[in-house]
């Protein structure tokens, strides 16, 4: 009997359902927009985070470069003798720490051994700045300059030699600059090459911890047009190229990868680290384990992904704040209008009912029955609202994954931060911003559906129990009232 009633009333009024079920829609189709786009933004970002500190990092510990001490600038210096011989090209390398100041390896084990800690490896930053060029020395020249007079004996002219000059020559040089990462050949889970995959070659083995042996970046590779098998130069030590790495989600910041023990003695620091990357055993305990750390190792920073996050700034970052303050104020405020909009349009349509529900009651049905009878038809309305309104915002989000929007992230540096990588912060340097980007998506979880029919429901019963509450208090005397 309710179900046949249900479906006769819902028939009779199409055109008031169908506005209650759109004015419920549009609200649903926003929230699950917004809620697909902000979940795009955090994609997107993690992505920027893991091109820089690598899948599975909760956190890096760095300590702060001190300032330069004495009448030390810290700037990288070169000397070049200028040899007697014409374009004799001549080379050379620095080697400096980037990221901040070397801490000591021993330190790696004991952020390991700290609570909630669950691995820690240390790695090694280096910008290697190569100059290349050539010198050409100039030629002396000198010019005679000669007048005609009879002011010397005999009417002899007279005239002066003026002093050489040199002509030609200078100098020639290119300057290249790179970032080299000493990566812990025994644990490749963590540190700058757990962000990348070997697409070309192979990666490091554990039993190549001092070996002569280099993994570099795709783009490095392309850009120098270096292959596997080839040979790499640095500060006149030679590498052998093993493996190219791809990033998984955008460009690397590191151009070369070489075991520890190798960047320890390019760079002359011995048993030292400018990073300590570090996995929690869970990931809802990172700052508990942020403040251990600190409070037990002193002198040292803790930056977890959630403090690299806040310095990202550009296109994904202004979105992202779009699309997590307006975009979800917005679909609240217009998901609390559609439910007062199907409310009121319920209690509107009761009031237009009241012979239909006086005569109900008349004949025996108890205040109950017809509030139940109500708050059916209002679900009904609620759940084909959720239905269209999950149809629009699906299409919505694939709309948006179509076109995928291109947005750029910029990450500043964080004090010799979760990348090390270019734009650490060396003595004497700019801090320098990574930029990158990324093409943004809306993915649509089931957690998101599963909120879309909740919401549709909620409308509905909120609906429905302003409408049976005036259908309840209605008596049978009205509708003998509103017979003309």
């Amino acid at each position: 009997m309710f179900g046949i009633y249900l479906k006769r009333e819902l028939g009779r009024r199409k055109k008031a359902a169908l506005v209650i079920a759109l004015g419920l829609a549009l609200g649903i189709a926003l929230v699950i927009t917004v809620n697909s786009v902000s979940a795009g933004m955090t994609q997107a970002q993690d992505k920027v985070l893991q091109s820089l500190y690598g899948l599975g990092t909760d956190m890096t510990v760095t300590k702060a470069r001190t300032a330069p001490s004495g009448n030390s600038s810290g700037q990288p210096r070169f000397e070049f003798d200028a040899k007697s011989d014409d374009d004799t090209e001549q080379s050379s390398d620095r080697v400096m720490t980037q990221g901040g100041q070397a801490l000591k390896s021993s330190l790696v084990a004991e952020v390991a051994a700290q609570k909630g800690v669950s691995a820690a490896v240390g790695a090694l930053t280096l910008n290697v700045t190569k100059v290349n060029g050539s010198f050409t020395q100039g030629k002396a020249q000198s010019s005679t300059s000669g007048s005609s007079g009879q002011g010397g004996p005999g009417g002899q002219g007279g005239g002066s030699t003026a002093a050489p000059q040199v002509q030609g020559g200078g100098a020639s040089f290119d300057v290249n600059s790179y970032s080299v990462a000493g990566v812990d050949v025994t644990d490749q889970d963590l540190g700058p090459l757990a962000g990348s995959k070997i697409t070309s070659g192979v990666t490091f083995t554990s039993a190549q911890t001092n070996a002569k042996v280099a993994v570099v970046s795709k783009s490095y590779a392309k850009e120098n047009k270096y292959t596997v098998g080839e040979t790499l130069k640095i500060s006149g030590t030679k590498y052998k190229i093993i493996g190219i790495a791809t990033p998984d989600s955008s460009e690397s910041t590191t151009d070369v990868y070489l075991p520890l023990k190798q960047a320890q003695t390019l760079a002359d620091a011995k048993n030292q680290v400018t990073t300590i990357y570090v996995k929690a055993t869970d990931s809802q305990q990172i700052d508990t384990v942020k403040a251990t750390i600190q409070k037990n190792i002193s002198g040292t920073t803790v930056t977890t992904s959630a403090d690299l996050a806040e310095t990202v700034s550009g296109s994904l970052s202004t979105a992202s704040n779009l699309a997590t303050s307006v975009g979800k104020w917005l679909s609240i405020a217009v998901l609390a209008a559609a439910f007062l909009v199907a409310a009121l349009l319920t209690s509107s349509a009761v009031s237009r009912r009241v012979r239909e529900f006086g005569t109900l009651k008349a004949l025996g049905w108890p205040s109950r029955r017809v509030t139940r009878q109500v708050v059916g038809e209002s679900i009904v309305n609620g759940l084909l609202g959720g239905a269209l309104g999950i149809a629009l915002g699906l299409a919505a989000a694939y709309a948006v994954t179509a076109v995928s929007p291109k947005l750029t992230a910029e990450l500043g540096n964080t004090g010799g931060g979760m990348g090390g990588g270019p734009g650490g912060g060396g003595p004497g340097q700019q801090s320098a911003s990574n930029t990158m980007e990324i093409a943004l998506s809306a993915p649509v979880s089931g957690t998101t559906i599963a909120l879309a029919v909740g919401l549709a429901v909620a409308g509905g019963l909120i609906a429905g129990a302003m409408g049976g509450w005036r259908a309840s208090r209605m008596r049978p005397a009205d509708a003998l009232r509103s017979v003309s």
